[in-house]
C-alpha cells in the first residue's frame, strides 16, 4: 500500500490501494465527467453523432469519429470548441472559428460545437445522470473530515449536471466552462482552472489532491503543482495517465484510503 505525499513521484498501480494522509492536504479538487458522474459516455455519443454527420456530408472520404481512440485523443477533458478544432485538424479539415452564438450545425468551430451541445442535452434529458457511488462516498467522507472540495470541469453544463445528480452541496467551489470564458482562461491541459479552484477554497496547489480521468486533466494538475495527482483509469489508459503527470493511478476511487 502506498502513501501519497505532496511531492509524490511514485508510479503505483491502483489495485493495491493508496493511502492519503489528510494531515498533508487541505482540499481535494475533482474533475466531473468520468470522475464523479458517468456522463463521459453521453458526451462521446454526442461527439460521434455530430462529427460523423458532418463528415458524411462534407468530407465522406475522411475516417469517421472513433469513440475508443478519437474521443480520448482529441476531445476528452478539453473545452468544447477546442475539441472540435482538435478533431478536425486530425482529419486535415480547417473551419473558421465563427461566433459562440452560431446556430447549431453551422459550418464553423462554434456551430459544430453548439450542435454537439444540443445533442448532449437531448440525451441528458432523456437518460438522466448516473454517478459513481464510490466517488460520492469519498466526497461525503471528505466533508465529514472537514476537508474542502471543489469541482473543475471544462463543460459549460457543469452546474446543470450537478443539479441533476443532486450533489451541488458537496462542493465548496466550482470552476467550469462558463468561468473559463468569463475569466478568459486557457482550458486543460493548461493549469489555470485548477490553480483558480485552489485559490477559491483558500489554499495552494501543493496542499491539494487533484483527481482526473483525462490525460489533459492530469497534465494540467501536474503543471499546477498539485501535491498529489490521482488518475482514475476509466478508459484503460494507465500508462498514458502516468506519462501525462499522474503520481497515482486507480481504477476506482474506492481504492483511496483516507487516514487522519
Amino acid at each position: 500500500m502506498t502513501t501519497a505525499e505532496p511531492d509524490n513521484n511514485d508510479r503505483q498501480a491502483g489495485s493495491a490501494g493508496t493511502t492519503l494522509s489528510l494531515k498533508r492536504f487541505d482540499a481535494f479538487i475533482f474533475d466531473l465527467d468520468g470522475v464523479i458522474t458517468q456522463t463521459a459516455k453521453v458526451h462521446a455519443v454526442a461527439w460521434k453523432r455530430m462529427f460523423d454527420e458532418y463528415l458524411a456530408k462534407h468530407t465522406p472520404e475522411a475516417a469517421p469519429f472513433d469513440i475508443e481512440s478519437d474521443y480520448l485523443r482529441y476531445v476528452d477533458g478539453k473545452p468544447r470548441y477546442d475539441g472540435v478544432r482538435s478533431f478536425l485538424q486530425s482529419r486535415d479539415i480547417t473551419l473558421p472559428f465563427g461566433d459562440p452564438g452560431d446556430a447549431p450545425g453551422r459550418e464553423t468551430i462554434c456551430g459544430l460545437g453548439n450542435l454537439k451541445d444540443d445533442l448532449y442535452h437531448a440525451t441528458l434529458r432523456s437518460d438522466g445522470v448516473e454517478v459513481y457511488d464510490s466517488s460520492i462516498e469519498l466526497l461525503h467522507c471528505l466533508r465529514d473530515a472537514g476537508i474542502r472540495t471543489a469541482i473543475v470541469s471544462s463543460s459549460r453544463n457543469c452546474l446543470d449536471v450537478l443539479k441533476a445528480a443532486g450533489i451541488v452541496d458537496l462542493f465548496d467551489a466550482r470552476v467550469d466552462g462558463i468561468e473559463l470564458d468569463r475569466l478568459h482562461m486557457p482550458g486543460k491541459p493548461a493549469p489555470d482552472m485548477f490553480i483558480e479552484a485552489s485559490r477559491r477554497i483558500g489554499t495552494t496547489p501543493e496542499r491539494c489532491v487533484g483527481i482526473e480521468d483525462a490525460t489533459s486533466g492530469v497534465e494540467a494538475l501536474r503543471a499546477a503543482g498539485f501535491g498529489c495527482v490521482v488518475g482514475v483509469n476509466r478508459a484503460k489508459q494507465t500508462k498514458a495517465l502516468y506519462e501525462h503527470g499522474a503520481g497515482v493511478v486507480v481504477d476506482d476511487l474506492a481504492e483511496l484510503k483516507l487516514v487522519s
